[in-house]
């Protein structure tokens, strides 16, 4: 359904730019396969009428010429949907070959490569080299999950999905049903947030998580989604960033570097461990979980009881 309507206001836009003078509603009707297939004179009107709209959203100036027999006629002015001439400086075209190196790893490498180049033969000047290196620091954003692209256009598209997940706590993943609003990289990690319908909610997920292929849905969103969508936010409350207290952890030796980052204080101990000092917040039981045999804490008892808890439930499958 998407692409069909895409290919049709396509070949739409394509007929009111390319024509010199005004187009009826019968001749693009007569010039668009979609339209032919209409199956009465009221559809096609219903459906000419919304991609115009469509297209009008999209930017394209379209306008509506009537002629001496009283006939309304369309097209698209070549002069009035031109962009202007595209001038980069040094550092804007540094600041876009950064932006492009930021995905080298994902699968919009092929389109950040392909854009520079239409810069570059638009008119970038010869002595700036967008791929140039401007500092010691090289950002990078890796995609190695295979749930990145699935997901990705399915936040474009409004598009419910469905993916086994498996979470930190959980033996096994379980199905989940969710309408994806926004990806963001954070720590490293990718994570998708997004209305849980089976739960009824706001979620977010780690996309490493995610196990098998990622489903469409044809049904549309339930939901509205937020204008402002808090991914990172979320994630670092889970993972204690937003903590207030403090916990007191033990540590083996060369085990734990995110832990070991987050420290606040660090004590050496016997017999291969260390004590740690981190900061307590929503979530921290989680996250420790996933260090295994290599974290005991120590206090307090609180969290200790939440993180032996996740493990019996670990155990038990």
């Amino acid at each position: 359904m998407a692409i069909a309507k895409a290919e049709r206001l396509m070949n739409l836009a394509l007929c009111l730019l390319g024509t010199r003078r005004p187009l009826s509603k019968r001749e693009l009707r007569e010039s668009i396969e979609a339209y032919l297939e209409a199956s009465t004179d009221d559809s096609f009107n219903r459906m000419f009428e919304r991609d115009k709209d469509d297209l009008r959203e999209l930017g394209l100036v379209i306008e509506t010429v009537e002629n001496l027999d009283g006939e309304v006629g369309y097209l698209a002015r070549r002069d009035s949907n031109r962009l202007p001439p595209i001038t980069l400086d040094a550092e804007e075209a540094a600041a876009l070959g950064l932006a492009a190196k930021v995905w080298q790893q994902a699968r919009l490498a092929g389109a950040a490569s392909g854009a520079l180049q239409k810069l570059r033969a638009a008119g970038l000047p010869e002595d700036v080299d967008p791929y140039e290196s401007h500092g010691a620091l090289e950002p990078r954003i890796p995609v190695h999950e295979a749930a990145f692209e699935p997901l990705m256009l399915a936040c474009r598209d409004r598009r419910p999905v469905v993916f086994d997940y498996r979470k930190a706590t959980a033996a096994h993943p379980e199905p989940r049903h969710v309408e994806p609003w926004a990806l963001e990289c954070w720590r490293g990690h990718w994570y998708l947030a997004g209305f849980d319908r089976d739960r009824g909610a706001e979620r977010v997920f780690r996309l490493s998580r995610i196990t098998g292929r990622v489903r469409s849905r044809g049904s549309r969103f339930t939901t509205p989604v937020p204008d402002v969508v808090t991914v990172r936010e979320t994630v670092a409350s889970w993972a204690g960033e937003t903590a207030d207290r403090s916990a007191l952890i033990r540590l083996r030796t060369g085990a734990g570097y995110p832990l070991r980052a987050k420290a606040t204080a660090v004590r050496e101990l016997s017999a291969g461990w260390d004590e740690l000092e981190i900061p307590y917040g929503h979530g921290l039981d989680a996250w420790l979980v996933e260090f295994g045999p290599d974290v005991v804490v120590l206090e307090p008892a609180e969290l200790r009881a939440d993180v032996v808890d996740r493990l019996r439930a670990v155990a038990k499958g």
